[in-house]
């Protein structure tokens, strides 16, 4: 707590005419492009290791970056919440799911949730069962890793086609207007990686990576832009 304090009397301190001159045209409203889903973990910090500055990017964060299916019943709508909000009046065009090295949520997985103590834990990590199924199915997209973060990994992808259940997110996607991304943060290295389908493994984006990522982006703008011409 003391850090926090201490840390709100430094930005007060250090925040130059152009930072307020930031905020002051954020309170009219914020446009950011992209929903980006990241686990609640303290040492996972979304603005720090993609460099964003305030009203760039609309964050969810929860345990084990977990999106509940549409399909399921009864399934939490906090998060369903928040791809309504991010989709119908954000207008993003790109969704990001980065889970992480290390994460505590599929090392609880790993271990077997009926092993926890907390029910509302229990409950909400069997959004990520599914995960843990498919390594010990054999799903493995980097055997050097241990198995959580395998099925850290795993996660990402699953929870990518939790995504795709919403009818709203399947009919943007159709129509070339939205993007979902699958990352994955290691915290010991500090490295960004980026799932990548033709190779079926997570790659880190350097500058070579990050030039193909920008290059599929302006491609499908380019593609949105032809439909809307040929309509």
């Amino acid at each position: 707590m003391k850090k926090l304090v201490r840390g709100i009397v430094e930005f007060r301190k250090n925040l130059t005419e152009e930072g307020r001159d930031l905020f002051a045209k954020l309170a009219l409203g914020q446009k950011p492009d992209t929903l980006f889903i990241a686990c609640s973990d303290s040492r996972v910090v979304p603005n720090l290791f993609a460099s964003t500055n305030p009203g760039d990017v609309f964050v969810l964060r929860n345990i084990g970056n977990l999106i509940p299916p549409s399909t399921c019943p009864h399934h939490d709508n906090s998060a369903s919440a928040v791809i309504e909000f991010a989709i119908f009046t954000l207008g993003v065009s790109d969704i990001i799911i980065c889970g992480h090295s290390e994460c505590g949520a599929m090392e609880a997985l790993a271990k077997g949730i009926d092993t926890l103590c907390c029910p509302h834990l229990e409950s909400w990590l069997k959004y990520g069962e599914e995960s843990l199924s498919k390594v010990k199915e054999g799903l493995v997209l980097d055997p050097s890793l241990s198995v959580h973060n395998q099925i850290s990994q795993a996660n990402v992808l699953q929870q990518m086609e939790h995504m795709k259940t919403y009818p709203f997110i399947q009919e943007r996607i159709e129509k070339n207007e939205l993007r979902i991304h699958g990352w994955w943060f290691d915290i010991a290295r500090a490295d960004v990686y980026c799932y990548e389908e033709s190779l079926n493994r997570f790659t880190v984006i350097d500058e070579i990576e990050a030039a193909l990522i920008l290059e599929r982006s302006e491609l499908a703008l380019n593609t949105q832009s032809d439909d809307r011409t040929v309509l």
